[in-house]
């Protein structure tokens, strides 16, 4: 791969994973080349590669877009996530440094202000921070690797949960517990505390949305 190539492959996989680029946008090359400052090729090699990951999809007639999850596929990428994310808890609990700990426990105190403050676009990014700290402390690269790699299709379901009426507290409960079990290194309790809040996840994903004209 080259390194422009590697470029656009990495730029448009940020985008669609922090839902810069929403499903259903269009990857047009000729504004892609403008903006990631590369040639053509490294821009069809690079959408060729998010087809492959699942990230975009080629529409006949119509050209690329960022490809859009049903809901039930949602459920169906979380229930294989599961138990990468409980791996990724019990190997954080196992060798999570001090200094670590103390990153986890502080970023729980944004995001319980965040919940409190009514700021739910925030929080639903400081959720997807959280298990990125809690992946760097599990030094575990394939798992991780694999986790970013269905978390990024999730991008649209997850914001669509972290504005749902109540479960915002819900979700900020399930991850104290997480945030704890790590810190206190006590991997089956962490373990145990990962399954919980991604079958917590699962449930409200399986829900009807709330208010289907809201925010997407």
């Amino acid at each position: 791969m080259s390194a422009a190539h590697e470029h656009a492959v990495q730029s448009l996989r940020a985008e669609i994973s922090r839902g810069d680029l929403l499903p259903g946008f269009r990857l047009v090359e000729a504004d892609l080349v403008e903006v990631l400052g590369v040639s053509r090729g490294s821009v069809r090699l690079a959408l060729d590669a998010l087809v492959a990951e699942r990230l975009v999809e080629r529409v006949p007639n119509r050209g690329a877009r960022v490809r859009v999850v049903s809901a039930a596929e949602a459920v169906e990428i979380t229930e294989c996530r599961l138990p990468l994310e409980a791996l990724l808890a019990r190997k954080a609990a196992e060798r999570v440094t001090d200094a670590e700990a103390g990153r986890l426990r502080a970023h729980l105190g944004t995001m319980t202000a965040a919940v409190d403050s009514g700021d739910l676009i925030t929080y639903g990014e400081l959720i997807q921070q959280l298990h990125g700290l809690v992946a760097g402390a599990a030094r575990h690269a394939v798992a991780a690797d694999l986790v970013g790699k269905l978390q990024a299709q999730l991008v649209r379901h997850q914001f669509r949960l972290s504005v749902r009426p109540g479960r915002p507290r819900v979700s900020l409960a399930e991850l104290a517990e997480l945030v704890a079990a790590i810190a206190d290194r006590d991997p089956d309790r962490a373990d145990a505390a990962a399954v919980a809040h991604f079958r917590s996840v699962i449930a409200a994903l399986s829900q009807p949305p709330t208010d289907p004209g809201g925010p997407a």
